[in-house]
């Protein structure tokens, strides 16, 4: 879709809801362990081989990890091309709670505001980015 064509077709189905975000990680057993001690998802499946995904959380806040089947991925740039974060929401008063518990296991993080919504980030074990934000934040006083 470049150029002058006409660009204002419609698709003709819904998208009901976003399934799972896969990723390809370097030691699938180590990331499984990440996903579950630092963001408490429970694994849902044992895979048969290293190409059939391992999913962790229940289906609206789930990742499905495959192993890499090559060496791992070139470095990227900061806000170069390709995936920027995985977000998941969380509700209130949980931020702090989130940020007590990524310190007590010597997570590295950040948080930001972003007008409407507070996110605390965090890499995953490949260099993943893992967001989570919420949108019930106190009104500023005044």
């Amino acid at each position: 879709m470049g150029g002058d064509e006409d660009t204002t077709r419609v698709a003709r189905f819904r998208l009901a809801r976003l399934d799972h975000v896969s990723l390809n990680v370097a030691d699938r057993t180590r990331s499984i362990a990440w996903y579950a001690d630092v963001l408490g998802l429970e694994q849902m499946n044992e895979p048969g081989a290293d190409d059939w995904p391992v999913f962790m959380g229940s289906f609206g806040a789930c990742i499905g990890l495959f192993q890499a089947q090559s060496g791992p991925a070139p470095a990227r740039e900061p806000e170069s091309a390709g995936l920027r974060h995985v977000a998941f929401t969380v509700g209130t008063g949980e931020l702090d709670r989130v940020r007590e518990h990524l310190t007590a296991l010597g997570v590295e993080h950040r948080f930001e505001v972003h007008g409407n919504a507070h996110s605390l980030y965090a890499a995953d074990p490949d260099g993943n980015v893992i967001e989570l934000t919420t949108y019930e934040v106190a009104a500023p006083p005044g």
